[in-house]
């Protein structure tokens, strides 16, 4: 069995919530993860104090593999030249000199994707064909028997409420590319709230399972939306015998634990076994 921790949105700085960063990393060690996750806008405006809080958060996760990738928060918004120049030089300073990454564990290779676009978009982000070919190398290159997952900031498919904005520009075309290269599941944020659904959301009745897309809220900030406004969330993830157990965890405002609410079980699917293309190293 495999136990993913899925945290997102920690947006330190003038959001964050201390109290809630307590209660999430006191879960982390009650948990036992095998490997953390943490998808995207790990601060509010990417200034370099705000990163150094972002570090000491990570810093004091359980020590096992963490897989981080940057959000749109995760660039300068209002420093213009910043943002045109060096949009990710806090982040390479700070939390990884990656922006796409490769993390492998027992039994899982994790590729995390850097939607974040600073020179395309705003708010939005944006996938290309190197990014797809980065994953498709980097999945290629893991053990057969591997389990597939993709770590992405930006939503794939729109939330109930349509509280989130537009999902990313061509995300069923996206999604068809995850589904050839076998992808198990999708960890993702953005939308700050819970959202799990499938890849036959999008792509409509397909044969299998389709892929499932696991947005987790809000885990340190007091920007919940949608039934989450006000909440932090986060999720953990069992995985085992093809499928994946996703236990959604909210912390109520004035909270001191985060509580578990009903698990959801998704399957995977059943992967071919085909050796793909030898990948690359980190980006």
């Amino acid at each position: 069995m495999l136990t993913v921790l899925h945290a997102s949105d920690l947006q330190c700085g003038r959001p964050f919530r201390p109290s809630a960063a307590e209660a999430f990393l006191r879960l982390a060690g009650e948990t036992d993860p095998d490997v953390v996750v943490v998808s995207g806008d790990l601060t509010q405006r990417a200034k370099k104090r705000e990163y150094a809080l972002a570090a000491s958060v990570l810093a004091r996760l359980p020590a096992v593999p963490c897989v981080v990738t940057p959000g749109n928060h995760d660039v300068p918004l209002f420093r213009v030249w910043e943002r045109l120049l060096g949009p990710h030089r806090n982040w390479k300073a700070s939390i990884s000199p990656h922006l796409d990454s490769v993390t492998r564990v027992q039994g899982a290779t994790f590729v995390a994707l850097d939607s974040s676009a600073p020179r395309r978009s705003i708010v939005n982000g944006r996938l290309d064909g190197a990014q797809l070919d980065f994953a498709r190398r980097a999945f290629g290159d893991a053990p057969v028997t591997d389990l597939r997952v993709l770590v992405v900031h930006h939503h794939f498919v729109p939330v109930p409420d349509g509280t989130d904005g537009r999902p990313l520009p061509r995300a069923a075309r996206l999604l068809r590319a995850f589904e050839e290269m076998e992808v198990a599941f999708v960890l993702g944020g953005h939308v700050h709230q819970t959202h799990i659904t499938t890849s036959n959301d999008l792509l409509g009745t397909r044969d299998g399972p389709g892929i499932p897309l696991i947005t987790c809220g809000t885990t340190t900030s007091w920007r919940g939306r949608g039934p989450e406004k006000g909440l932090n969330s986060l999720n953990v993830l069992r995985i085992d015998e093809g499928v994946v157990e996703v236990t959604p965890h909210v912390l109520v405002a004035d909270g001191t634990a985060f509580e578990p609410g009903d698990p959801v079980a998704l399957a995977i699917a059943v992967r071919s076994g085909t050796p793909d293309v030898v990948g690359e190293g980190d980006r």
